[in-house]
């Protein structure tokens, strides 16, 4: 979908350093291959499926794997990734909202079609989708509890993406920035689980709050849009009905199962105070090592 509005140099912030890979990047070759290649998420859907149920059965009567030095690395990576991510991509956002408005930040999609700093960083968000479904393999291989939030979370994040990129979906800029800056946290908490390090039990809860947080706002962003789609000019809004319902549907659900794990996880009778201490593992030093990640994997967030 094409912006409204030409080429203006006041729409970038003024960045203190460009690398040559953001400065190389090319939306329009970017668009073109995921408007020709994005239904092929579905064969990695496909793929990912087999490979939970295939992998469950596989590992049922046998041993689990360790991988904490793998799971070390992994989480590492995806923090710094996402943390680079929020980085790189929220100057953008808050320059936009402070001399263009609500307006821009959620109709005009310049974020890719003239910031090649956001651009690229929003493009590689939407590639990390599909190596994020390494974080199932690492449950399945070490024998987690496998929730359905977690699995259902990656497939729709992944899917959505995909296809919101073909379109330059113009509020995907909230729901970039969001998603960076949740993982950054994250992540680096996973991180830390994994070797050992175990951080003050709020923090965990916090993770699951900011993640229902992203839920809230991007159900009102999507009403916004809606609002704004139904009020301009044709094309004055660089976001599709389409788009919107399948946001706000999948946004909803997110909220709707999250909250139920909130629920679990902290106040249910029966099942909070154990969730409360699996985060951090309140057992043996000699067992941590084989424990780190079991439980908050679990909340593995969005982006959402």
């Amino acid at each position: 979908m094409e912006s409204a509005m030409s080429y203006n140099l006041d729409i970038t912030p003024n960045y203190s350093y460009i690398f040559e890979f953001e400065n190389e990047f090319i939306h329009q070759n970017s668009r073109k291959w995921m408007t020709e290649n994005w239904t092929v998420a579905f064969y990695y859907v496909g793929v990912y499926m087999a490979f939970i149920f295939g992998g469950q059965y596989y590992m049922q009567n046998r041993p689990r794997f360790e991988l904490r030095r793998t799971l070390i690395i992994w989480n590492c990576l995806l923090a710094t990734f996402s943390i680079m991510g929020a980085c790189r991509t929220l100057p953008e956002f808050i320059h936009v909202l402070r001399n263009h408005g609500f307006y821009h930040s959620i109709c005009v999609p310049s974020f890719i079609e003239q910031d090649k700093v956001s651009g690229f960083w929003t493009w590689m968000f939407v590639l990390s989708k599909l190596p994020e479904l390494g974080d199932t393999v690492f449950i399945v291989l070490r024998k987690k509890p496998l929730i359905f939030l977690h699995w259902y979370h990656h497939i729709t994040v992944l899917l959505y993406t995909w296809f919101s990129f073909t379109e330059y979906t113009s509020s995907a800029r909230w729901f970039v920035v969001m998603n960076y800056c949740v993982h950054s946290v994250m992540y680096s908490y996973y991180a830390l689980v994994s070797m050992g390090k175990y951080p003050p039990k709020m923090l965990a809860m916090t993770i699951t709050v900011l993640q229902l947080t992203q839920m809230i706002v991007g159900c009102a962003i999507n009403v916004s849009a809606h609002n704004y789609l139904s009020n301009v000019p044709p094309r004055a809004c660089g976001i599709s009905q389409i788009n919107i319902k399948l946001s706000t549907a999948m946004y909803f659900s997110y909220f709707v199962l999250f909250s139920q794990f909130f629920y679990k996880a902290y106040f249910s009778p029966k099942s909070g105070k154990k969730a409360k201490t699996e985060p951090i593992q309140d057992v043996p030093k000699a067992s941590k090592k084989v424990e780190p990640n079991s439980y908050p994997r679990q909340r593995n967030g969005v982006v959402h």
